[in-house]
């Protein structure tokens, strides 16, 4: 009989407290490190006062479909441990939106990530989820998802690479299909899973 080994979650071994804006001067590769990204762009969970920071946001992020402004209220307080922004001098520039489906508890499943093209280029997108990944409600956590449409490139470039970049799989399936679900209204979402099938 072979001896089973424990499956090794992305949560680092020592956590860090959430950063409030000082700078990093050093560089790790470690999932959920203190960030702080060049040009003082701080990364925060959101509170409910940002709610229509996120839904501005989200709505210069084409082609990102917006939501209400409701539905980012309650992202940015129910929901604010598995989310993240990112300012620069007080401006939103990012965002993700995520949670953890409740018979899934060893998922995070990403539902938006949104990168202002001011802010674009210094894989702030990276950023942001190594710092929800490395918060301890994210501590179980052993793989990552999301839905993607085919001609959202930049998506796919992000979860690729960041599936790369900690060294992990990734594949991907029909979830929402165009035609059965949307009634030919939208494009068929995929879903991507980053780690184990």
């Amino acid at each position: 009989m072979t001896a089973k080994t424990k499956e090794k979650t992305y949560h680092p071994s020592a956590q860090k407290p959430e950063s409030s804006g000082g700078s990093v001067k050093h560089k790790t590769h470690k999932i959920g490190a203190a960030i702080a990204t060049k040009e003082k762009t701080v990364l925060r969970r959101p509170e409910g006062a940002d709610g229509q920071k996120v839904y501005e946001l989200i709505a210069a992020c084409p082609p990102l479909d917006t939501n209400s402004m409701y539905c980012n209220l309650l992202q940015c307080t129910h929901f604010s441990e598995t989310c993240v922004l990112a300012e620069k001098d007080g401006k939103a520039v990012g965002f993700i939106s995520a949670y953890i489906p409740p018979e899934q508890p060893d998922t995070l499943f990403v539902w938006q990530v949104a990168v202002h093209e001011d802010a674009r280029g210094d894989g702030l997108g990276k950023k942001m989820l190594r710092r929800i990944l490395g918060r301890s409600v994210c501590r179980d956590v052993k793989k990552i998802q999301t839905t993607i449409t085919r001609d959202n490139k930049a998506s796919w470039g992000l979860f690729r690479s960041f599936a790369k970049t900690i060294g992990k799989n990734c594949h991907d399936e029909v979830l929402f299909c165009r035609k059965e679900h949307f009634a030919g209204r939208h494009a068929s979402e995929h879903l991507l899973t980053i780690g184990p099938q």
